[in-house]
């Protein structure tokens, strides 16, 4: 249900730029972008491994733990994707995770070097990574095509932005369908189904599926918020945004990183709406991206925490085992 959700949720992550320009028709670029989730899973298990035994020790994980984190992350997916707010589902996942540890068992569960070298440090770096990246890819193509009709590039960029679209969704499943793995794998092996924290073939396959399911139903009050709220986006925009910020995130997963997809392709977007100048940005709108993206982690760690106090203290285990 978290995958399904997180599909659904950042559904925008992938194709709200070539939506907005008219690259390509809403529907037509669901199913693209399903399509391309479900083959982005199969890209590798570096941030399944991060997620399953790289942030928390795996011995004292429960099954009620799991079950608070996702519970923790689903409620605080569910917020913001109310709020038409892009929030990382990445870091609600692990901030989940992280809080119903803690409550479970103590700070001293927290494998504190895996959490910030690959959550905080990359939480902050992507994002400008993203920015500064879109930022010189759009001045670049701007000043190769400076003496260019504006009408057929821009046709000519609505084509390419078909493929870039293709190539985020891709890197989208390649990074955020891979969490999934990671808690599912986490669960079945405090459950002792599996001896060792190594993702098994039919993980990846119903993860694969359930967000490319949750991509294709479309998160249109995030796509409205990226799309158009943010930055008034052509299709040369979109295609430096997109080619950016895949690029960045495919980077991050190789490495197991799992780091949030919508803070990477939001930064970009701001990155090239930065390119028609400062004005070029509306700054209020990315300001409360910007606060809820800091809120992430705590919140959806204090709801998973709270979560396990109360299913604990009403019989959880017996339920979760």
């Amino acid at each position: 249900m978290f995958d399904y959700i997180n599909g659904f949720h950042d559904t925008a992550n992938a194709i709200a730029t070539s939506v907005a320009t008219r690259a390509l028709r809403p529907q037509h670029a669901l199913l693209m972008a399903a399509a391309f989730n479900f083959i982005g899973a199969f890209a590798g298990t570096a941030v399944a491994k991060t997620i399953g035994a790289g942030l928390v020790d795996e011995q004292t994980t429960t099954q009620l733990v799991v079950a608070s984190a996702l519970l923790g992350a689903i409620a605080w997916n569910l917020l913001t994707w109310w709020l038409g707010l892009p929030s990382s589902s990445s870091h609600a996942l692990i901030g989940g995770l992280l809080g119903a540890t803690i409550a479970a068992v103590g700070t001293g569960a927290v494998k504190w070097d895996g959490v910030v070298n690959k959550v905080l440090v990359p939480l902050v770096t992507s994002p400008v990574i993203g920015f500064v990246g879109a930022f010189v890819l759009m001045i670049l193509l701007l000043w190769v095509f400076q003496h260019g009709d504006r009408k057929p590039l821009a046709n000519r960029f609505r084509r390419l932005q078909v493929f870039s679209a293709g190539y985020m969704a891709f890197a989208h499943g390649s990074n955020d369908a891979q969490k999934t793995m990671g808690i599912i794998t986490l669960a079945l092996y405090s459950a002792g189904v599996i001896s060792t924290v190594e993702v098994p073939v039919w993980v990846i396959v119903i993860s694969a599926t359930a967000i490319s399911l949750g991509t294709a139903i479309g998160g249109w009050r995030i796509m409205h918020t990226m799309g158009h709220r943010v930055v008034e986006l052509e299709p040369v925009h979109g295609f430096a945004a997109e080619t950016t910020a895949a690029t960045v995130i495919l980077g991050a997963a190789h490495f197991g990183m799992p780091v949030s997809t919508t803070h990477v392709i939001s930064s970009a977007i701001m990155g090239v709406g930065t390119s028609k100048g400062v004005r070029g940005v509306r700054w209020g709108v990315a300001r409360s991206i910007l606060i809820a993206w800091v809120l992430t982690l705590p919140a959806a760690g204090l709801a998973g925490g709270v979560t396990w106090i109360v299913l604990n203290a009403i019989g959880g285990h017996t339920w979760f085992g």
